[in-house]
């Protein structure tokens, strides 16, 4: 009999689909569909223009912009839709001991349309574990939602809770021109009923802390 191979991580198990029976809406019912959304998420290197972060379907239509702002007291950036409006406005306060992002709907930064909080569970790690509270969970005891993963090699994984309940995944997409073109190109899997918009968010912040130092 052939000997198994060994050490080789278990495939990730596929998702219970009634997991996903009801939509999960944070930014909108609009952006929960009953299957999977891939998108692609497209960030040019090395420029502060408007445009240079990128969110498209799988057939490279244009779903999401992000509008960047710096200089401020607050860093701000604003997820566009395809027609310009303002979905989201995201805000980090700098010189800040903790870093943590405040996303807010539209073009607002009032609390009233606060959605919801991001932020590092410590302030030295390896690998990016950020803790989601949304807004209505003033305590912040137990967290909504927990991003866990390597940002680098762009495998971050978002979960429900504290729990192993996955809600989206990343996985790198690499191209022939990609380096060339001064790009970097990565794939994300929305899983079925989960606000494709609110992930967009999350990757939006994630490459906001991770920027400097992988850029």
């Amino acid at each position: 009999m052939a000997q198994q191979p060994v050490n080789v991580p278990a495939p990730t198990p596929p998702p219970n689909p009634a997991m996903y029976s009801n939509p999960v809406s944070i930014i909108g019912p609009q952006y929960c569909l009953p299957y999977p959304v891939d998108l692609a998420v497209v960030r040019k290197f090395m420029t502060l223009a408007d445009g240079s972060f990128t969110v498209t379907d799988i057939n490279d239509n244009i779903m999401f912009k992000v509008k960047e702002k710096h200089f401020s007291l607050h860093d701000k950036r604003t997820l566009l839709d395809p027609a310009g409006n303002p979905v989201v406005t995201i805000t980090e306060k700098l010189f800040s001991a903790h870093e943590k992002h405040s996303v807010f709907r539209g073009a607002s930064t009032d609390a009233k349309d606060l959605l919801f909080t991001v932020g590092a569970s410590s302030v030295l790690q390896l690998k990016t574990t950020l803790n989601v509270f949304l807004a209505g969970n003033t305590k912040q005891e137990v967290c909504d939602f927990k991003v866990k993963g390597s940002w680098t090699e762009r495998s971050c994984v978002v979960y429900a809770g504290e729990s192993n309940t996955i809600v989206a995944q990343m996985h790198k997409k690499e191209t022939v021109g990609s380096y060339f073109l001064n790009k970097d190109r990565f794939a994300v899997t929305v899983y079925p009923n989960i606000d494709y918009a609110f992930i967009v968010a999350l990757i939006v912040i994630l490459d906001d802390i991770n920027g400097d130092n992988t850029a």
